[in-house]
């Protein structure tokens, strides 16, 4: 299928074009409508008439933007006219709801009548918490959007203008970082005269390019003073004495070129005659003004950005306006200013020298991507990018003094960011500020790992976790080095030189000499053969407080010696495994889904027990389902049985946990129909802790969920360990190593305060 045909039937297949609206109440009853409508709306009708602000409690005001544009000058076709630019409004939506969770009504208006855009847009006041203009052409577009901030008293931001300026210049930032540069002396060159280069040139000369140092293109060639052909008041603004007439001319010498105009505008000659380390910036769309290709054809000292997703360095919108919306409307900003611009500009250029998360190379085909001449502006795809340039737009916006709404604890603001991207943000970030509380230790034995290099780099940069470090040493300082991480402090040991090597020979000799184990193996595997048994014997002797092993060793490798050396808690009959599977409006904890093949009813029962422990330390309520085919006695069969005589157990044992079975999974998890079908069910609330009858179906079941569900999964996690033993897997990233740490840590803070002790003898 060709490009075109795949995107006509992308906007068509289904409901139509990309976007619905959903309620967020419920509608299912006749008092559901009787509190959606009437009578029960008038109620905050009348609060809102008394106290207009109580819109912003009362209505979706507060999160809602406004995409508007009359289609004059749609990116890359041109004046097209309003309903044909209405697929691109829609796509605007999508991107503000996905990267930001703002949600949009787009509107097209049919004119090109500015005075009439400008009054259409004041008479939405009411009903938009912030106005986005788009595709509107100039010099109409200037004109617009200054006579409705003078009158609007809610952000009003043309994104063609002031996006591209900030992400430009946060990428000109770090260009000028990287080749020495200063911004008072370069001098710029901004080819193309619309409301984007206007909007680049405002902004760069308010972080410090000096004025006589900008000039400015059209098609027309140099905007000098005296000019009359082609000339408007904003173009006026930015006109120079100067001899220079053309593009040509004025590129001779300087340091950075801006390209806001049309493919090939930039020639080679050009690019040849610029000054040393010359930066370009071709940001015209679909094609550049000049490739990459073609200027590094010419010289290898140019560093080069563009508009497109295939080169290095895009400059894209969507680093931008989403996040700037949702800082200016959690504050309830009356605009967004100059302050709030250069804000972004900041975090932005400061996001992209920061180290780049698994998570996004995996985006962008495992490319690995660390601040250089082709890593200025982070990707777009990068969860960062909200929760720096919100905060850092919503601290601006007080300090500007245009805040109606202060945010009074930036450090639960951010939280609650993380909160939008998903439930397994705010849950992970639980249990990290959990672990950051009181940190442990953790030993990896495969510290020449290079994801548990980066992982143990932000452990100690976050305060998560203390990390030890297994393995060649040398080699892993050089590999350090090589990534330029400074873990300068964190404990290095290399098993075959520890002092403690004899001592550890020795202990897991005396506890394992009647298993089979001589002396002579035993040295060997703490020296040479196993690092994972050393690194138990490290925590089993309490020089370390968790081990965290697997992603370089299948997992039997892994368990095994961690059940040798450590063993299980006193009084259990078996380990268990679990995983918690975080959707967007819930999680589920699942077991066990890793350990017990076909368990008995204690077992069972254990693992329902275990699973609610760890619920609770997560602060999560448990409320257990024993899943089987049969629903309370519906099917006699013996697997059935055995899970309900594991219910009797867990009630016997633990009288106060929420516990039920046993039960069919549907059932279980929607409350509804648990209660309206088994009324006599001892849950309140619909199951959040799902105790398959055998591993085959746990096992199977979380990574459906994982693979077609959507589900994020975190685990596998081992309960019941006499101490803190967690297994990675092959795939995990750097972020899965770090979650897995802290929840290590969690269980750590925990240990021995309800158990006894049964390491192995």
């Amino acid at each position: 299928m060709n490009k075109k045909a795949a995107a006509l039937e992308y906007h068509s297949t289904g409901r139509k074009g990309k976007i619905e609206v959903i309620a967020t109440k419920p509608c299912q009853t006749a008092q559901d409508l009787s509190l959606a409508y009437s009578p029960g709306v008038a109620e905050p009708c009348l609060a809102i008439e008394q106290t207009p602000e109580d819109a912003y409690q009362y209505t979706a005001k507060g999160n809602l933007v406004a995409v508007v544009s009359n289609g004059t000058a749609v990116l890359g076709l041109g004046n097209i006219g309003a309903l044909a630019g209405k697929p691109v409004m829609e796509g605007k939506g999508v991107l503000f709801k996905r990267f930001a969770d703002v949600d949009v009504f787009d509107i097209e208006l049919n004119s090109e009548d500015p005075d009439e855009i400008i009054r259409a847009v004041q008479l939405l006041e009411p009903t938009f918490g912030g106005i986005n203009l788009e595709d509107i052409k100039a010099p109409e577009c200037f004109y617009i959007e200054e006579e409705l901030k003078k009158t609007m008293n809610i952000p009003v931001f043309h994104d063609d203008q002031h996006g591209t300026a900030i992400i430009s210049a946060a990428g000109l930032i770090n260009a000028l970082m990287l080749v020495g540069k200063k911004m008072e002396e370069i001098r710029l060159v901004v080819n193309g005269a619309g409301a984007a280069a206007i909007a680049c040139a405002n902004l760069v000369i308010s972080l410090g390019l000096r004025r006589e140092n900008l000039i400015m293109c059209d098609t027309k060639g140099v905007i000098y003073r005296g000019r009359g052909e082609g000339m408007n008041k904003y173009k006026e603004r930015f006109a120079v004495d100067t001899p220079l007439r053309t593009l040509a001319e004025a590129a001779a010498g300087c340091d950075v070129i801006f390209g806001l105009s049309s493919r090939g505008a930039i020639t080679a000659e050009m690019v040849r005659a610029m000054a040393a380390n010359p930066i370009i910036f071709a940001m015209a769309n679909p094609d550049p003004e000049i490739t990459p290709e073609e200027a590094h054809a010419v010289r290898g000292d140019v560093l080069i950005a563009t508009g497109r997703s295939d080169y290095p360095n895009q400059v894209n919108n969507v680093l931008g306006f989403p996040f700037i919306f949702r800082g200016a409307l959690d504050v309830r900003a009356t605009t967004i200013n100059e302050e709030m611009k250069k804000a972004a500009v900041f975090a932005l250029a400061e996001l992209a020298r920061e180290e780049c998360p698994d998570s996004v190379c995996r985006a962008y085909g495992n490319v690995k991507f660390s601040f250089g001449p082709d890593y200025i502006i982070p990707k777009p795809f990068d969860p960062r990018a909200l929760l720096r340039v919100a905060p850092a737009i919503a601290r601006a916006a007080m300090d500007s003094g245009v805040a109606r709404l202060p945010i009074a604890d930036m450090d639960k603001y951010v939280e609650h960011l993380e909160s939008l991207q998903g439930k397994s943000k705010e849950t992970l970030r639980m249990i990290i500020n959990k672990a950051k509380s009181d940190p442990k230790s953790i030993v990896f034995p495969e510290g020449e790992n290079e994801k548990v290099l980066r992982a143990a780099q932000v452990l100690v940069e976050e305060g998560i976790a203390r990390p030890i470090l297994l393995g060649n040493e040398a080699s892993i300082r050089a590999s350090l080095l090589e990534l330029g991480i400074d873990l300068n402090g964190v404990m290095i040991i290399d098993p075959a030189r520890a002092e403690q090597s004899e001592g550890y020979a020795k202990e897991l000799f005396r506890f394992r000499q009647r298993k089979g184990l001589t002396l002579s193996e035993s040295r060997r595997l703490i020296t040479r053969k196993s690092r994972t048994h050393f690194g138990c014997m490290m925590v089993r002797q309490g020089d370390a407080d968790a081990l965290l092993a697997g992603i370089d060793a299948h997992y039997a490798e892994t368990i095994r010696p961690a059940l040798q050396v450590i063993g299980k808690q006193e009084g259990l009959s078996s380990v268990h495994g679990l995983y918690m599977m975080v959707f967007k409006k819930g999680i589920y904890f699942l077991a066990d889904t890793t350990v017990c093949i076909e368990p008995n009813a204690l077992e069972l029962a254990e693992t329902a027990i275990l699973a609610a422990e760890k619920a609770r330390i997560l602060e999560i309520e448990p409320s257990v389902a024993m899943l089987s085919m049969s629903n309370f006695g519906s099917v006699r069969h013996p697997q059935a049985d055995r899970v309900r005589s594991a219910v009797e157990i867990v009630r016997e044992k633990e009288p106060g946990l929420a516990i039920d079975g046993e039960m069919q999974a549907d059932i279980a998890v929607v409350k509804e129909i648990l209660q309206k079908s088994f009324p006599f069910t001892d849950l309140k609330e619909a199951a959040n802790i799902l105790i398959f009858p055998d591993l085959t179906s746990g096992n199977i079941c979380y990574k459906l969920l994982r693979q077609l569900g959507g589900a994020d999964a975190i685990g596998p996690i081992l309960m019941g360990m006499n101490k803190p033993v967690h297994i990675l897997q092959h795939g995990d990233d750097v972020m899965d190593i770090v979650n897995m740490a802290a929840i290590a840590v969690v269980d750590a803070q925990n240990c021995g305060l309800s158990q006894g002790s049964n390491a192995p003898e």
